[in-house]
């Protein structure tokens, strides 16, 4: 047990050189915990195996038994009692302390189903806040059907208004065939929310003009790209097992598309063919010129392609592209692990790796890459790293995954914006309306304050509305950021125009547009308003130097005989990212050989080149009743280094529906999906409670699988 434990505090870190010190992670104990509140479960944890002999009693079977239990009683008579208090106070010993927010209360509000749904109007929600016990779960009382039909939701503009047509060109509508007779299919919501459904404690819908007013459940989200209905209708099966009640409003809008005909990237070229006028300069007629976006999924040979992760690949497609007439087109970048296909090479290598990788329906969406192929275009050498963490090559993936959207940007000089999306990810809400109303919002951001904006949580329930939560940010700036930041390491506060003068071994030349028009202090929060974002996160962008995040110093090509250049770093690699953030990146990279870790590498960029950053306040879920005054503590204002939220603190986001290492995330879903989690939920659950879960749009990360059981 001694052994065990030395190896415990073993940690990597206290072999760095010298310019590094280690920092034990302090212990913790019951004194530091708060006990007023009974400790509950984890219910997204995964099950323990459960052992046992099992199966049908035989003669071998029962004389093992006796002969078991003599053994045990000779145990307990002759000394079996010391061995089972020596036993029992090694595992007291071992038995891990809970974190502080694992005493607060449960919330379960996202668990109550259609049969509780309200308006808006009448909703109350079930946090207290750590100031009142949560809103119970209804056990009566609810109605035996949803009280309220799904409606089609519909995030677009009304393309065919006068008001469109005045500013815009007109949009040729997209269909999923090439005869244009099988429409794309619509997404149903449900014009209410369950009765004491959970609120978010971080970002807010009515920042970024995303409606909370409205839920969505498997069927209506779902059910139109072949989810609850047969195989031989085209569909995939999943949600054939699970409760269905009012499932049939939805089908009988839809009805049954065959979706194995379907190719989504002659679907996608057809759509832009139509409305390519709509994203061309066109000075004689003054229509606004749209800007196309790339949304770019990154996944790899090898991967599975369940039926719930085509369903939502079916969804990306028909909502940002074809019904948007063509603004976005989805595409899968393809990593090939194995670095001896010649995919550069030979076209039958890179088409047998293609088809043997990914769904025929996903054929023409589909780029190809591999580390090899990096390897010759951004060629060696790399010097002057700082602390190489991961101990890989520069070219590999995790290192540098930002490679290939590098490089994929520079092939595709067409679009305006890229999106750097992971496979794990899952929205419940409708992506067009997630992806449009987050750019507006940024596009009307000013740049005054944003950075200092973007480093923090927003917390309405602190920091009230966006507006006053920006008041707020630029007060605390001059009166506490100006006299307690390092600026040398950190850069100047507050952040204004491009951060370049720290030393190093060269930059690039400024960029134009880069210049404030005027100081920070005459600025009244004008330059930026109306400018897009060039990179947009979904986790603050922190700085790196005032944590102990691991790879803080994975960086690349500056003098390290220096202090390392100012850093910015967002937790999880989904972003989206300009054309010209992309082509500085590039040119960074080839010319300059300069390069961090991917987390850090588009927001320090950004930071050193002037380029307009922010952190999107998206509504991000915990499955705890924080009282949220700590929670601004722990998050906003960590004390130690070490307790930084993107440290040793991470596992304050365990319970959190969007960041690396939630647990809740992917559970929650599952559970939206219908399926059983840890002996909750499932079918049986809904139909003898309240009914299918339905929630507001909500952004999950990571989900791991989708097999939960529905029984």
């Amino acid at each position: 047990m001694q052994l065990v434990t030395r190896w415990r505090d073993w940690s990597p870190l206290r072999l760095l050189p010298s310019r590094f010190s280690y920092q034990q992670v302090p212990a913790l104990s019951i004194s530091s915990l708060n006990l007023d509140g009974p400790p509950s479960g984890l219910p997204w944890r995964e099950p323990r195996r459960r052992c046992g002999l099992g199966g049908k009693m035989t003669l071998t079977k029962g004389i093992t038994l006796a002969i078991m239990a003599i053994v045990v009683l000779a145990l307990g008579a002759g000394g079996g009692h010391q061995y089972h208090r020596h036993r029992q106070r090694i595992k007291e010993e071992d038995k891990p302390v809970p974190y502080f927010w694992q005493h607060y209360h449960r919330l379960n509000g996202f668990y109550n189903g259609i049969r509780t749904l309200v308006k808006q109007e009448d909703y109350v929600p079930e946090n207290g806040y750590n100031q009142t016990e949560p809103m119970p779960m209804p056990t009566q009382g609810y109605h035996s059907e949803p009280p309220m039909d799904p409606v089609v939701y519909d995030p677009y503009p009304d393309y065919t208004s006068e008001a469109y047509l005045e500013n815009h060109h007109a949009v040729a509508p997209c269909f999923l065939d090439a005869a244009d007779e099988v429409s794309v299919p619509d997404v149903y919501a449900y014009p209410g929310v369950p009765q004491h459904m959970t609120q978010p404690f971080f970002g807010a819908y009515e920042a970024l003009g995303i409606r909370d007013d409205v839920c969505f459940e498997r069927f209506g989200r779902l059910g139109p790209y072949g989810y609850g209905y047969k195989e031989s209708h085209g569909g995939l099966g999943p949600g054939l097992q699970s409760e269905n009640v009012g499932s049939e409003k939805v089908y009988k809008q839809t009805g049954f598309i065959d979706y194995a005909k379907v190719d989504w990237g002659e679907a996608q070229q057809r759509c832009f063919a139509k409305n390519k006028h709509r994203f061309e300069d066109d000075t004689a007629s003054g229509k606004k010129r749209i800007s196309r976006q790339a949304y770019v999924l990154r996944t790899w040979t090898g991967y599975e392609y369940d039926p719930q992760q085509i369903l939502s690949l079916r969804a990306m497609i028909a909502e940002l592209s074809l019904k948007s007439g063509g603004e976005y087109d989805v595409h899968l970048l393809v990593h090939v692990k194995d670095n001896s296909i010649p995919i550069w090479a030979s076209k039958e290598a890179y088409r047998e790796t293609l088809e043997a990788n990914v769904p025929k329906e996903f054929w023409n969406i589909s780029t190809l890459w591999s580390e090899a192929q990096m390897i010759t275009y951004y060629p060696e050498p790399f010097p002057f790293n700082f602390a190489n963490m991961a101990g890989a090559g520069i070219h590999g993936v995790y290192r540098s995954a930002h490679f290939a959207l590098q490089w994929f940007s520079q092939q595709h000089p067409e679009y305006d914006h890229f999106w750097n999306w992971e496979m794990d990810i899952r929205y419940t809400g409708h992506y067009y309306e997630f992806n449009n109303r987050i750019g507006e919002w940024a596009k009307n951001q000013p740049r005054k304050g944003l950075w200092e904006r973007g480093k923090r949580f927003y917390i309405p329930k602190i920091h009230g509305d966006y507006a006053n939560f920006t008041a707020f940010v630029e007060h605390e700036t001059r009166e506490k950021d100006a006299h307690h930041v390092d600026q040398k390491q950190s850069g100047p506060v507050p952040i204004w125009g491009p951060v370049n003068t720290f030393p190093n071994k060269g930059m690039l030349p400024p960029l134009n547009g880069t210049k404030p028009p005027t100081s920070y202090d005459k600025d009244n929060y004008e330059w930026g308003k109306g400018e897009e974002a060039d990179l947009l996160v979904f986790n603050p962008l922190f700085d790196t130097s005032v944590t102990n995040w691991v790879f803080r110093l994975d960086v690349t090509g500056y003098d390290n005989t220096l202090a390392p250049p100012p850093r910015r770093a967002a937790i999880i690699t989904v972003a989206r990212l300009s054309k010209r953030l992309l082509d500085t990146m590039h040119e960074e990279v080839w010319r300059m050989k300069h390069t961090m870790f991917p987390e850090m590498w588009p927001p320090s960029v950004a930071l050193h080149h002037g380029l307009k950053a922010a952190y999107v306040p998206h509504p991000v879920y915990f499955d705890r009743d924080w009282d949220v005054e700590y929670q601004n503590q722990i998050f906003n204002y960590p004390k130690e280094e070490w307790e930084s939220p993107f440290g040793w603190g991470e596992h304050n986001l365990l319970g959190s529906s969007f960041y690396y290492n939630s647990g809740f995330s992917g559970a929650l879903w599952r559970r939206w999906l219908g399926q059983a989690e840890n002996f909750e939920g499932g079918r049986k659950q809904e139909e003898q409670g309240t009914g299918r879960m339905c929630l507001r749009g909500t952004l999950h990360h990571p989900v791991k699988h989708e097999k939960g059981p529905t029984g």
